[in-house]
């Protein structure tokens, strides 16, 4: 078989040999932190995850103020509500604002929107219903910065409100008590990349701050860990810190439903890493906001009862099952139309048909498909609700600032955003997205890659190197796990395995080295593999009967 490539093999620029000399490390392991822009005065707290990654959380604006508020409700016993969000991070900085107000003595509420029927962000049906529970002070997690008329809702209703959030802000902040957002251009606070749940720890601990409760702040980084990690933020400076400490946390959770929920997702307390929480326990806790109410993901992080958290448990593995098939028929029916369009630079597809709390979903696999932004839209009477996701070379929630005056809301991230529009909008605002696409990308090669960090014989994977590999996790958005490139590797022998034979394992030796590997996405047939092949690949553990091995997860070869 004629054995190319599958995607552009991109190899990184050699470390300068200063940089290298400097960091008193393993050329290998110095080239992997230059790689991920790790100062030479930084490799030290980056390596050992120094507690001096975490900032002071008064720099952060307006904290002082949002404290100050807080305290005079606490004071004078108000009863205060906690406005999240539907995703893992929106939930869990909800819980982790309502444990560290409860643990002050607060009367504290939460209040989890529904994703379709009240979509992000505060809405005025919430607003109504939390006034008549005799709430006076709202603090949103994960939500509020772009919601400057359901402030003033909130306001007219008597109502007082602090935002924490991390989205970024649009030209005018809300008039809040306080606009907690690291993002703020006025921000002095040293790292803007915090999630929602980043953030609502943050004031906790600002709360804390004369009040000798460290143990309790750590109780939450489990829930930190999770939303900070399905939320996709780099996993750099403050959150490798916090991800870092909270996996910690995580592996000895006291919470019943996390115990739970992992035993019935296959998984073991005690290595739970990052992409087990991305690709396992992440989406279980996100079906719950995707086909029905989040606040069962709520209650399992917080239930102190074995029974509610084994039913809450079955609910979200029924739920994520559900959710999985409904992301395939729905990704299977826009794919059937992708002939038609396939040189146009952005994807753009809607239908009354596309449940709300997939359409994101399926945005995502198509852009790791086709290497192109692409938006979801499920297409309502009045209004239409539509997911954006895209790649580095097109900013999408810039690309609808550029379209708000068609937009009734709309927020999100450079890579991920959400919007509403009108349905006399939408072809309007299709419109204008495509133009916007073609101006930016249709000059530019944007064929899908694979970012190599360095090309290594396979004697160069030694214990040494591999530990110290290992002190670069966590892993995630920001901070990749390492990409290696191998040349003139003899195959020793190949199998296919799997229901249908699609998956395909190799023996592989280089200078008197062997390695197992295995490679579960191309679908190659193990017949017809040249004697000899060039491999990219990452290290990954797996099991050799009951032991645990490390091994070398192929993500392209060709012919050597």
């Amino acid at each position: 078989m004629e054995l190319i490539p599958r995607v552009q093999w991109h190899l990184l620029p050699s470390a300068p040999e200063a940089y290298l000399r400097a960091s008193s490390l393993p050329p290998l392991v110095a080239q992997l932190l230059y790689n991920r822009g790790v100062q030479l005065d930084k490799i030290e707290s980056f390596l050992t995850v120094a507690h001096r990654l975490e900032g002071n959380p008064f720099l952060l604006p307006d904290m002082t103020q949002a404290v100050a508020r807080i305290y005079k409700a606490l004071l004078s016993r108000e009863k205060i509500a906690i406005y999240g969000d539907f995703d893992v991070d929106g939930v869990t900085a909800a819980v982790v604002a309502v444990e560290g107000l409860s643990g002050l003595g607060g009367e504290v509420v939460p209040y989890i929107p529904d994703r379709v029927k009240e979509g992000h962000g505060l809405n005025l049906i919430a607003l109504e219903r939390i006034r008549s529970q005799a709430v006076s002070l709202i603090i949103t997690v994960d939500c509020g910065v772009t919601d400057i008329i359901k402030v003033d809702e909130a306001r007219k209703l008597g109502m007082d409100v602090v935002i924490t959030d991390h989205h970024l802000p649009l030209g005018d902040l809300p008039r809040a008590v306080a606009v907690v957002d690291a993002r703020r251009k006025d921000s002095q606070y040293p790292f803007s990349e915090l999630a929602g749940v980043g953030v609502a720890l943050k004031l906790v601990q600002a709360l804390f701050y004369q009040d000798s409760r460290k143990e309790r702040l750590n109780e939450l980084l489990d829930l930190v860990a999770l939303g900070t990690v399905v939320d996709m933020v780099p996993l750099v400076d403050e959150n490798r810190y916090l991800v870092s400490t909270g996996l910690k946390v995580l592996n000895n959770t006291r919470r019943l439903g996390l115990q739970e929920l992992i035993k019935q997702s296959g998984l073991e307390i005690g290595k739970i890493d990052t992409e087990q929480i991305s690709w396992v326990l992440g989406p279980h806790l996100n079906a719950a906001g995707r086909m029905g109410g989040a606040l069962v993901s709520y209650r399992l992080l917080t239930t102190q009862a074995s029974d509610e958290a084994q039913g809450l448990a079955e609910e979200l593995v029924r739920g994520n099952k559900e959710r999985q098939k409904l992301t395939e028929e729905v990704l299977n029916k826009v794919k059937r139309g992708m002939p038609l369009r396939e040189k146009l630079p952005l994807i753009i597809e809607g239908d009354e048909g596309y449940p709300v709390g997939v359409i994101g979903l399926v945005a995502s696999r198509l852009v790791r498909e086709f290497n192109k932004p692409a938006i979801i839209v499920n297409i309502g009477e009045d209004l239409c609700r539509g997911s954006c996701r895209s790649i580095p070379e097109f900013n999408i929630s810039l690309a609808l600032e550029k379209c708000r005056d068609l937009l009734v809301t709309f927020g999100g991230h450079p890579a991920a955003a959400g919007f509403t529009v009108k349905w006399e909008n939408l072809a309007q605002l299709n419109k204008k997205l495509m133009n916007l696409a073609t101006s930016q990308l249709s000059h530019l090669d944007i064929q899908p890659k694979l970012t190599i960090d360095a090309e290594i014989t396979l004697s160069a994977l030694n214990g040494e190197i591999l530990n110290l590999i290992q002190k670069l996790a966590p892993f995630g958005v920001g901070n990749p796990q390492p990409i290696f490139l191998s040349r003139g590797v003899e195959v020793v022998n190949s199998r296919n395995f799997g229901n249908e034979g699609e998956r395909l394992e190799l023996k592989l030796r280089q200078n008197d080295v062997t390695w197992q590997a295995f490679d579960f996405n191309s679908q190659k047939p193990a017949e017809g593999i040249p004697d000899c092949i060039d491999i990219v690949y990452q290290l990954k553990k797996g099991l050799w009967g009951a032991e645990e091995v490390l091994r070398l997860n192929l993500l392209d070869f060709a012919a050597g």
